[in-house]
């Protein structure tokens, strides 16, 4: 990936830090987006101690920050001439609640950050993406979306739109060079997992670094799959 950049979102910790380090020893400029900027800032600091290039922090809110959103793209031109990758790894689960109870605030925050910035990041980045030789982008889905479960109806209704979405502008750029993929990371030991399972111990679970290598290799040159949706299965 050496000359390439790649924009990753939930970018501060779990499966998007991770990446985002792995994408960096592969040798590509990242653009880190999250809401934090402590944790954007250990994020930078470790790619840096493994040798990779400084990344470019972006603190945003995906929930509030819409306009913002629709800056990404072109900033990213402005500054490195191009946008090579795109990774939409950022989600909100907010409360696991019966569909009956939804809060219309909780609603509108798991909508905003799984399916509406998905939306706004395919308009902001399609240009660049188109124009790169290679160009690769990655939405990072969940298994709730074919297997409902109770309680589980918020974040699973984000989620498949957030596929159908997908689906539908991987039909649209199929004969240009850009590949466009979902990826389900499956069972991992982050922040999200220990909010939705309280009781479980996480050393039992892959953890981010275990995954990251696989939505990587999504981001290669070489990848030839497009519309797909990859289930990671790792092993702990």
């Amino acid at each position: 990936l050496e000359g390439r950049v790649a924009l990753i979102t939930g970018a501060s910790r779990g499966i998007g830090a991770s990446l985002a380090l792995e994408l960096a020893k592969l040798g590509a400029q990242c653009v880190l987006v999250a809401r934090t900027q402590g944790g954007l800032e250990e994020v930078d600091d470790a790619i840096r101690a493994a040798g990779g290039k400084p990344a470019t922090l972006l603190p945003l809110d995906l929930q509030k920050a819409e306009k913002d959103i629709d800056m990404i793209g072109p900033s990213i031109v402005q500054r490195f001439g191009r946008l090579d990758i795109l990774v939409h790894n950022a989600g909100a689960l907010n409360k696991l609640t019966p569909v009956a109870h939804i809060d219309p605030r909780d609603w509108a925050e798991v909508m905003a950050v799984n399916l509406t910035a998905s939306w706004r990041l395919i308009r902001s980045c399609d240009p660049p993406l188109r124009a790169s030789d290679a160009g690769r982008a990655v939405f990072v889905t969940s298994g709730r979306v074919l297997r409902p479960r109770a309680y589980w109806g918020m974040y699973g209704a984000a989620k498949a739109g957030m596929e159908h979405l997908v689906t539908t502008w991987a039909l649209e750029v199929e004969a240009t060079a850009l590949r466009v993929n979902l990826v389900d990371p499956d069972i991992v030991a982050t922040n999200m997992r220990a909010l939705a399972m309280p009781g479980e111990d996480p050393s039992t679970l892959p953890q981010p670094a275990d995954i990251a290598p696989g939505i990587a290799a999504l981001c290669l040159p070489a990848e030839a799959r497009h519309g797909a949706r990859i289930t990671l299965k790792v092993r702990p």
